[in-house]
């Protein structure tokens, strides 16, 4: 019974920090302030077998990572001297046994917190480590 009323708050803040109206430095001035980046950094847990995964990934760019496709739009953070924020908008999409792809998860992941906003798959985990501007990884053919 007492799960019940934690989830508008939960709801409202998820609202809140996708807006960037929360109160984590970001006013109307500083949010239009965020830098974009061209690569996204996320973790991933195979569950199975325990194994843990960091890959980066390009924006509009799709990596698999077991029998999740994670593509990330749009990553940003903070301007350097601010305090660091770093939030991307993903899209996880499933291919089932049936080799069909299925959305499993559309939104934004927060660094700071993984757990507010983590694809939920009962094999495999993937949350948002970070953003950067360049990486090891080859940059996909344009």
């Amino acid at each position: 019974m007492n799960r019940l009323r934690f989830f508008p708050f939960r709801s409202a803040l998820v609202a809140a920090l996708a807006s960037g109206t929360f109160a984590l430095g970001h006013t109307g001035a500083s949010a239009q302030e965020r830098v974009d980046n061209p690569v996204a950094v996320f973790s991933g847990l195979d569950k199975i077998t325990g194994r843990l995964t960091e890959f980066d990934v390009f924006i509009d760019e799709t990596v698999q990572f077991g029998a999740l496709q994670v593509t990330p739009r749009v990553c940003k953070t903070s301007p350097e001297g601010r305090t660091a924020q770093t939030d991307a908008f993903v899209e996880v999409d499933e291919i089932t046994l049936d080799r069909e792809i299925r959305r499993i998860f559309s939104g934004w992941m927060f660094a700071a917190s993984p757990g507010l906003n983590a694809v939920e798959h009962p094999v495999y985990d993937v949350w948002l480590k970070s953003c950067k501007t360049e990486s090891d990884v080859p940059a996909p053919a344009e």
